[in-house]
């Protein structure tokens, strides 16, 4: 018996497009870890700033061709936590962690630990947080801090073992502002699709000019002081700061009341 037209069943399929973007960006993660493991830091790093550029994607992807879906919402997550968890932590830990003894792999774990927290408190605030603002530093830009640091100190062949108790240290806090409280700027409130000054489509040239003359050492500075914004935009923006401004509960500060 053949099955009517207006069938209401629904289609248990996934969506290509996204998904794939996705997979290719946990594959990038996946590579860093398999690159560190076998001392190419350089091909490392730049896993990561590639598996940024497919998480990028994959949303906007699914938002314009109207494939978003629970399980590609799911499956983006899971993705997240190895390029921008596990990687990261394995790739500090291996260039720089592993002669550290115990502090070296509870550094590394920490990091690990506070992106796993950072995703799942992020899943549980969609729709409901300031869309203007990150609560906590979000796990792709610390990712960008730790892989940034990677690519340049092996850009300048400086040995990471060297520097294990500033790396940890680095590793460490970077892991801890994902699971505060300071706000970042998302930049969604930016209008991407409105029009713009001759000086500024100029000024965007210039940009790719010298990030692709110096990609590491600038990428290092956008994300050092991206991840140092946070604490400035929170104390900037309260009169008083409190305790549950750098850290609380899954509910957001209640920053508005306490602006100067």
């Amino acid at each position: 018996m053949t099955q009517p037209e207006n069938d209401s069943t629904p289609n248990r399929g996934i969506y290509l497009l996204p998904n794939l973007l996705t997979t290719a960006g946990l594959f990038s993660g996946f590579y860093a870890v398999v690159s560190s493991m076998n001392g190419h830091f350089v091909s490392a790093a730049v896993a990561i700033f590639i598996a940024m550029i497919f998480d990028g994607l994959d949303g906007r992807v699914a938002r314009i061709t109207n494939t978003q879906s629970e399980f590609g919402a799911e499956y983006d997550s899971m993705a997240d936590m190895v390029s921008f968890g596990i990687a990261p932590g394995l790739v500090a830990y291996n260039w720089a962690l592993s002669g550290m003894g115990k502090f070296g792999w509870l550094a590394a774990f920490v990091f690990v630990a506070a992106a796993a927290l950072r995703l799942a408190r992020f899943n549980t605030q969609v729709g409901v947080a300031d869309k203007r603002y990150f609560q906590g530093l979000a796990s792709p830009a610390a990712a960008g801090v730790i892989a940034s640091i990677v690519w340049v100190g092996s850009e300048y062949q400086l040995s990471g073992h060297d520097y294990g108790l500033v790396m940890g240290i680095v590793t460490i806090i970077t892991g801890l502002l994902m699971v505060s409280n300071f706000r970042y700027n998302s930049f969604k409130e930016v209008d991407w699709k409105g029009k713009v000054n001759f000086l500024v489509v100029l000024f965007i040239v210039l940009v790719f000019v010298v990030v692709a003359s110096s990609p590491a050492e600038l990428l290092m500075a956008i994300f050092i002081l991206y991840a140092l914004s946070g604490p400035v935009t929170t104390i900037r923006s309260v009169k008083r700061l409190r305790l549950e401004h750098v850290v609380g509960d899954d509910h957001d500060a209640d920053f508005d009341n306490d602006k100067k």
